[in-house]
């Protein structure tokens, strides 16, 4: 399974932008995965934010960021990124890249997929909007 780093986390005030990224190693090129951004605030549960499956590129975001929140992925496929854009304080969690193999799927497949499928996940990264 690939190992997953996630970078970029910080605090910013609202109305700002944040990029985050999520390097993977030991990823093979032959595999396709669906990658996932997942945030996190104390006394939830993890929940997906956007989605993006490799092989077609195709992206799916939760309702509460569309529109001000980029899910994209390097020529490489081995680098996940997450543009988020007029941030606002509600967008305070714990970030997580995760990801899982899959040969079929979809952006909104792999937002909505059992948390269970996603075997790799980042250690996490914190944004604070205030």
């Amino acid at each position: 399974q690939v190992q997953l780093v996630e970078s970029g986390g910080g605090s910013v005030q609202a109305g700002g932008s944040l990029r985050l990224s999520c390097a993977a190693s030991a990823y093979t090129d032959s595999t396709h995965y669906c990658m996932s951004w997942f945030w996190q605030t104390p006394g939830k549960e993890r929940e997906g934010v956007a989605a993006i499956f490799s092989r077609t590129g195709t992206t799916s975001y939760a309702d509460s960021v569309q529109g001000r929140f980029t899910v994209s992925q390097n020529n490489d496929k081995n680098t996940l990124y997450l543009q988020m854009n007029s941030l606002k304080p509600e967008d305070t969690a714990m970030y997580y890249c995760a990801a899982f193999p899959s040969s079929f799927g979809s952006g909104s497949c792999c937002l909505t997929a059992n948390l269970r499928l996603y075997n790799s996940w980042g250690q996490g990264t914190q944004v604070t909007v205030s």
